[in-house]
């Protein structure tokens, strides 16, 4: 049986895990190259949680499920580091998402990744992996998540959470590489919205990229 569990760092919400970084967990369990991860209920931070027949488990509630999966559409094209750069800071995370490790602007050991809009429905920022956390599954999917969440519209005012992320991981980013990661909308449908996120490289070169469905809080 494998236990894995949340560093207390590694928080989107103030009390449980991030999101991308909890999916990538599992699906670091997983064998498939694609994966879909359906985050069931708040990821428990610094507390033992089990995987059992590809469910992430607290007791006997279900945090998150995996499957094998595929994309829907093609990635978000690669945006200039210089337009990321300028970009980047637009959505801080203010009080309401500050604190997460990986957007938040209050945190000084997140990743910083604060995406700002470079088209409609597109966001992009810059990311260098700084050495402080291992480059492997969850972190990448963790740097995928969050701008996906900044392409949704309206994300101050109605905020919403992740429900699904489907991603895939081609390479590695080399240690301190300058990448740029990209998000963009895809469609709404009442409380749903689906977007989508990708990673590059300094060569542009696709490291990863995914697809999620966030659900907007009730209100």
């Amino acid at each position: 049986m494998t236990t894995l569990r949340i560093p207390a760092r590694f928080n989107g919400p103030p009390d449980s895990g991030n999101g991308g970084y909890v999916a990538g967990m599992l699906a670091a369990t997983r064998d498939e190259p694609v994966v879909r991860i359906m985050l069931r209920t708040p990821p428990p931070l610094e507390t033992p949680l089990r995987v059992a027949d590809g469910n992430l488990l607290h007791g006997e509630q279900v945090v998150a499920t995996s499957a094998p999966a595929g994309f829907e559409h093609e990635p978000p094209p690669p945006v200039a580091p210089e337009l990321a750069a300028a970009v980047s800071g637009a959505h801080n995370g203010g009080e309401v998402f500050g604190h997460c490790f990986v957007c938040g602007s209050l945190r000084t050991d997140g990743l910083g990744i604060q995406a700002g809009p470079v088209g409609s429905g597109v966001v992009a920022a810059p990311w260098s992996p700084d050495g402080t956390v291992a480059i492997d599954t969850p972190l990448l999917w963790a740097v995928m998540d969050c701008p996906g969440g900044w392409a949704v519209p309206g994300m101050f005012d109605r905020p919403a959470l992740l429900g699904s992320m489907t991603a895939t991981l081609l390479d590695l980013p080399a240690p301190a590489e300058e990448c740029v990661v990209v998000g963009a909308l895809h469609a709404q449908d009442g409380r749903k919205i689906r977007t989508a996120t990708a990673l590059y490289g300094s060569d542009d070169r696709l490291i990863s990229r995914s697809e999620q469905v966030w659900i907007r809080l009730a209100g």
